[in-house]
């Protein structure tokens, strides 16, 4: 493992990946002009898992795990995420309310492993749901109550998948991306079917154009393989503390790109909403280095 230290090249590396990750909401945001958003949720893991199944041997874990986060990340966190980003929150609001994760893995993780809150952790919670209620109270079409339970609830999801990926450390998280992709389909489509409706679904595969498949591509290429690939080498070779703060980059660059890009507007009110939120985040994830390195 390396020192703590980035070296400029990974770093730049790093950087590319929450680059990826953050204007991946604008590319959500494009594929859904055509795509009803459970079905095209349905098409990224679908090219995710294929051909790239064929490629890479399917990881030593046991089946329940890829199962469970499978769904939790398909249906949980990207099928609400493409519904709210449909028609309830703009793609900037949604990268950084989707970062409420965090918090949400350190509930689940006192709930089912006993890890105890402590004291910072309270005060980034309190910070960053201030900043989800100001976006909460603001009716001005950015984003609606709905929207942001949805959003939440896509966060939750990602968080259950945190915990199952915590289960089995070490493995190469690219290939165990692709095979759970496998079972992110199936309830996907029946979402699709339930929700959306045939008549829908034969309309979006109908309307899509060659913009449209880009963006199935790139949400499957660009931000699952390129993304967790880098990522997970990036996390083998340095500590998690020196990687880890890096995704708060990923807020910045959602709605960064969804301003220059969907013209998205950016009052006060919501530069206020994200200071609050990604204040929390900034304290729950440098607190513990600072604290330590006070004490050297």
């Amino acid at each position: 493992m390396h020192n703590a230290a980035l070296s400029p090249r990974h770093a730049l590396l790093a950087v590319a990946v929450m680059a990826v990750w953050g204007s991946n909401f604008v590319v959500i945001r494009i594929g859904l002009d055509h795509l009803p958003p459970l079905l095209f949720a349905a098409l990224r893991f679908s090219v995710a898992f294929l051909p790239a199944a064929l490629f890479l041997r399917r990881p030593a874990v046991p089946w329940r795990y890829l199962a469970s986060y499978g769904v939790l990340i398909g249906a949980g966190q990207f099928g609400m995420l493409f519904l709210a980003i449909s028609s309830h929150i703009s793609p900037g609001l949604a990268s950084l309310v989707v970062q409420t994760q965090v918090f949400f893995t350190i509930g689940l993780a006192m709930r089912f492993t006993g890890e105890r809150v402590r004291h910072f952790q309270w005060v980034a919670l309190l910070l960053a749901g201030a900043g989800i209620g100001l976006i909460i109270l603001r009716t001005d079409g950015s984003a609606t109550p709905l929207g942001v339970a949805l959003v939440l609830l896509a966060a939750l999801g990602w968080a259950g998948g945190n915990l199952v990926a915590r289960q089995t450390p070490g493995v190469n998280m690219l290939a165990y991306v692709v095979w759970a992709s496998a079972f992110s389909v199936p309830p996907l489509l029946c979402m699709s079917l339930l929700v959306e409706g045939w008549p829908a679904i034969r309309a979006g595969l109908g309307n899509a154009d060659l913009t449209t498949w880009i963006a199935v591509i790139w949400q499957a290429v660009g931000n699952t393989m390129f993304g967790y690939a880098v990522w997970g080498w990036l996390l083998a070779r340095y500590p998690t503390a020196t990687i880890a703060p890096m995704s708060l980059l990923v807020p910045v660059f959602g709605m960064g790109a969804s301003a220059i890009f969907l013209h998205e507007a950016l009052p006060p009110w919501k530069l206020a909403a994200a200071a609050l939120v990604m204040s929390g985040l900034v304290l729950n994830t440098l607190w513990p280095r600072l604290s330590l390195r006070g004490r050297v």
